[in-house]
């Protein structure tokens, strides 16, 4: 039949490559491997759920056992893989909407459990990490505000600016202006 496993923290491709060399190093037979998620083509015992549990430790990862920090983690890693690494970002006015459909929960009962778990609104959540992308793209100067805005979904520079500033105390161009790296681990967003 096969094990489920859902992984913590796994949020990009190079997560996904990282985990699938390290279970083929113990001798696990990957049937499918996706983002927080690995499905084995065997059943785990317990002495094997200690080596991987270790294995993921060592890695940044973690094992998520119960049914509700599964749900959280899938909430923060769809968000984190549309605003890091996709092409179309949902703002905080339709992402009800992606996360309700993606993961087939209402979207009320989504949000009471994020932010009764992790503290935060999915809303601040998802302001928190496009904040992020924003600090990336300002570091690697590739692309004007306006195209950043454009890029993330603001409505304006303007509106960018303003939040930027509410959040990091910085307006974006005294953040570019900074010598040293102010951007943090996307899992500790």
């Amino acid at each position: 039949m096969g094990s489920e496993l859902h992984i913590k923290n796994m949020v990009c491709n190079r997560c996904i490559k990282v985990i699938n060399d390290e279970f083929e190093k113990i001798g696990l037979n990957i049937e499918h491997i996706e983002l927080g998620l690995v499905k084995l083509t065997e059943d785990v015992d317990d002495a094997t759920l200690v080596q991987v549990k270790n294995l993921l430790d060592e890695n940044g990862f973690e094992l998520i056992d119960d049914k509700k920090s599964q749900i959280i983690d899938k909430v923060k890693t769809l968000i984190i893989q549309n605003i890091h690494y996709g092409a179309e970002i949902p703002d905080t006015n339709n992402s009800s909407d992606f996360l309700a459909s993606e993961l087939g929960y209402d979207y009320s009962y989504l949000s009471k459990l994020f932010s009764s778990v992790v503290g935060i609104t999915i809303e601040k959540y998802i302001i928190n990490q496009k904040l992020e992308k924003v600090k990336e793209l300002l570091v690697y100067d590739e692309l004007s505000l306006k195209e950043i805005a454009y890029k993330l979904g603001y409505s304006s520079v303007q509106y960018l600016s303003n939040q930027f500033k509410k959040n990091t105390g910085l307006t974006p161009s005294q953040f570019k202006k900074l010598k040293e790296n102010q951007r943090k681990p996307l899992d500790e967003v």
